[in-house]
């Protein structure tokens, strides 16, 4: 397997606090200082609404989105404590029983081990490399036996125009073909086992990953 080069570092966190769980946004609360997936979408609802002025969104609950929050919940006639809990879910109109990723096992076994650090070789919750978590999420989720390496990966699977929920992502970081990989999620995100973060999330979008995106392959 080939080694994984650095991921990309996301501007504006201070700390890494992972706050691991499988949950929908909307099923758990969100706080300042915690490092989440469901932050970021957190902020691009509160963007599509007006709310959050930052110019990109993270997966950090730092002052931009503490503030968005207060801003919105004061708009609402709600408490204003810049907490996303479940009086604030149900004003943003946030459900998490019926958002995009709620029908998708992979997704959700692939989000509970958001946190997870990074292990070279790794193929169990006590470190990942980024085959290996994929492995461990499709057996766990969907009883999917996966090849171990990525080439291999993208040697199988069906090819897709555009990626869905539990498709696989595949990346060129090294000039030579598919070395990194990680699930959609959905709302152009992606969950990967990272050699610099660990278990997180990114975005397919982003300057980094967009560069060197390969496409996207269906593995039902």
């Amino acid at each position: 397997m080939k080694r994984i080069a650095a991921g990309l570092a996301v501007a504006g966190v201070v700390a890494f606090n992972p706050a691991v769980g499988h949950a929908e946004m909307g099923d758990q609360t969100l706080e300042p200082g915690m490092q989440h997936s469901d932050v970021q979408e957190l902020q691009q609802t509160l963007d599509q609404k007006g709310y959050f002025s930052y110019s990109k969104t993270t997966t950090y609950y730092g002052d931009y989105t503490t503030d968005a929050v207060k801003q919105f919940q004061e708009a609402k006639g709600i408490t204003v404590d810049g907490i996303a809990g479940d009086e604030t879910f149900k004003a943003l109109g946030v459900d998490g029983e019926s958002s995009e990723n709620s029908d998708s096992n992979i997704v959700e076994v692939a989000k509970k081990y958001e946190g997870t650090p990074y292990k070279w070789g790794g193929e169990s919750p006590d470190g990942f490399d980024c085959s290996g978590y994929l492995n461990y999420v499709f057996d766990e989720a969907e009883n999917i036996d996966l090849p171990r390496t990525v080439d291999e990966i993208y040697a199988e699977g069906t090819a897709v125009d555009s990626p869905a929920v539990g498709d696989i992502v595949f990346f060129n970081l090294e000039g030579d073909g598919p070395s990194h990989a990680g699930v959609y999620i959905g709302n152009d995100q992606f969950m990967h086992a990272s050699s610099s973060k660990g278990v997180t999330a990114d975005e397919l979008n982003s300057s980094y990953w967009s560069d060197k995106y390969i496409g996207a392959k269906s593995y039902e």
